[in-house]
């Protein structure tokens, strides 16, 4: 078994063009997962906020959760850690 850290992807292209939802970073609103679950391929992770929508979070990978790195109410920002998983 590999570990494996699942970072916040890139913004979608809207939020850069706009410009009006996010400056950066974003508030974490609900975490869907807890340590320990089995989670799959786009799955989802966690809800962001941003100020006007609110936007899931898919898991790039598969694997078992062995630690979450974010707790609801975080502000953060691309390529921060969400969480560890044990793939495969």
């Amino acid at each position: 078994m590999a570990t494996r850290i699942v970072s916040m992807p890139r913004t979608p292209e809207c939020w850069e063009s706009c410009g009006a939802c996010a400056q950066g970073e974003v508030f974490i609103l609900d975490i869907q997962v807890t340590v320990g679950d089995w989670l799959n391929y786009d799955e989802t992770i966690l809800t962001l906020e941003t100020g006007k929508v609110a936007l899931d979070i898919p898991s790039p990978l598969a694997g078992r959760i062995t630690a979450l790195h974010v707790i609801p109410g975080d502000r953060i920002a691309e390529g921060a850690a969400l969480l560890t998983l044990e793939t495969d």
